[in-house]
C-alpha cells in the first residue's frame, strides 16, 4: 500500500518511523523475533488460541483509536474493496498467527527456524505466480546466501544436526503458515487504493480479531481464563503493540516501497535477532556460527538491496 495523502497526523505523530524501507523492514523483524521468546516463554500457560485473541484484540483497540477519524472519513472507499480487507486480515492477522502459535506449542525451535527460513522463498515464488515479477541472478545467489546463513545459526554450524530433525504435528502448521505470509505480502505489493493506508491496516487488525473472537469464546467456555501474571500480562503487551501494530506499520510500508522479493529477505534477520535477545535477556553464549551465520545474511541481503539503495541515495542527492 503505497503512502497517500490523509494517513492521519496521529499516526503519523505517534510513529514519526524512519523513512528507509529498510529500517523498517529490519525493524519488523526484530519485532517478531521477540514475539516468537515471548510466545514460546508461556506456551505452558497461554494456548495458541489465547495468544493469537489477545493480541489482535488489544491491537485493533490501538490503532482503532488512532485511525477512526480517518475510517469514518474513507468508509465508502473502505467498503468498496471490503473483500481485499477481509482477504487480508484472514491470511495476514488471524489464520497466520494462530497456526505460527500452535506451531511453537508442538515443534522443536530448530525446526520451526528450519521452516520459516522457507518463507522468502515462498514469497518470491507466489511473486512470480501472480505477478511474473523477475528475481536478477544477483538477487537469487544473496536469497541463497542468507538461507546458508540461517542455516549456519540454526544448526550451530553443524550440518549434521539436519539428520536429526524429528518432524511432528507442529512442523505441518508451522509450514502451512508459509503461503499465508507469502499471498499477504504480494497482495499487499498489488493493492491499489486512495484510502489511507492507517485505515486500511486497522480494518485488516480487526477483521482478524473478529474472526478469532468464536475460537476464543468457545475455549474460555470449557477452559477459562489464561493464568494472570507478570509474564502472561508482559507478553500480551508486548505482542499486542511491538509485535502487532508497530511491526506491521514498518512492514506494510517497508513492502509498498521495495517490493515482495526484496522485503521478503529481511526476514532472514528473525533467527540473528532471536539468538541476540536470547544471549541479552537468556544468558546464553555467542559463538562462531551465530557471527558466521548473521554475516553471510547481511551480506545476502546487501546483493539483493544494493542497487535500490544505491538508487535512492542518489536520488536523494540530486
Amino acid at each position: 500500500m503505497q503512502e497517500r495523502s490523509g494517513a492521519g497526523t496521529l499516526g503519523a505523530t505517534l510513529f514519526a518511523l524512519p523513512r528507509s524501507p529498510y529500517v523498517l523492514l529490519a525493524f519488523s523483524s526484530a519485532c517478531w523475533a521477540g514475539n516468537i521468546l515471548v510466545g514460546r516463554a508461556v506456551h505452558l500457560q497461554m494456548s495458541a488460541i489465547t495468544l493469537a485473541f489477545w493480541r489482535w484484540s488489544i491491537a485493533a483497540l490501538i490503532i482503532l483509536v488512532m485511525t477512526l477519524p480517518a475510517i469514518v472519513a474513507w468508509r465508502r472507499e473502505l467498503l468498496r474493496q471490503w473483500r481485499y480487507l477481509a482477504l487480508m486480515g484472514l491470511l495476514g492477522v488471524a489464520l497466520f498467527h494462530w497456526m505460527y502459535y500452535i506451531a511453537l506449542h508442538h515443534t522443536q525451535a530448530l525446526n520451526a527456524a528450519i521452516i520459516s527460513s522457507v518463507t522468502p522463498a515462498a514469497i518470491v515464488l507466489t511473486s512470480w505466480l501472480m505477478t511474473r515479477e523477475t528475481i536478477t541472478w544477483r538477487q537469487s545467489a544473496g536469497v541463497l546466501i542468507s538461507i546458508l546463513g540461517v542455516l549456519i545459526i540454526i544448526t550451530k554450524g553443524d550440518p549434521r544436526a539436519l539428520l536429526h530433525l524429528r518432524l511432528n504435528v507442529g512442523d505441518l502448521w508451522a509450514l502451512a503458515t508459509v503461503p499465508c505470509w507469502g499471498f499477504y505480502t504480494v497482495l499487499l505489493r498489488r493493492h491499489r487504493s486512495v484510502a489511507p493506508p492507517m485505515a486500511e491496516l486497522a480494518v485488516m487488525i480487526t477483521v482478524g480479531a473478529l474472526l478469532l473472537t468464536p475460537f476464543y469464546a468457545w475455549e474460555l467456555a470449557t477452559v477459562g481464563l489464561f493464568q494472570v501474571n507478570p509474564a502472561t500480562l508482559g507478553t500480551v503487551v508486548y505482542i499486542s503493540l511491538f509485535g502487532s501494530v508497530l511491526a506491521y506499520l514498518s512492514w506494510n510500508s517497508g513492502v509498498a516501497q521495495v517490493g515482495p522479493n526484496k522485503a521478503g529477505l529481511f526476514l532472514h534477520l528473525i533467527p540473528v535477532f532471536t539468538t541476540v535477545l536470547a544471549i541479552a535477556f537468556l544468558g546464553e553464549r555467542l559463538y562462531v556460527h551465530h557471527g558466521l551465520g548473521a554475516l553471510l545474511i547481511i551480506g545476502g541481503i546487501y546483493l539483493v538491496t544494493a542497487n535500490t539503495l544505491r538508487v535512492a541515495l542518489a536520488e536523494r542527492d540530486a
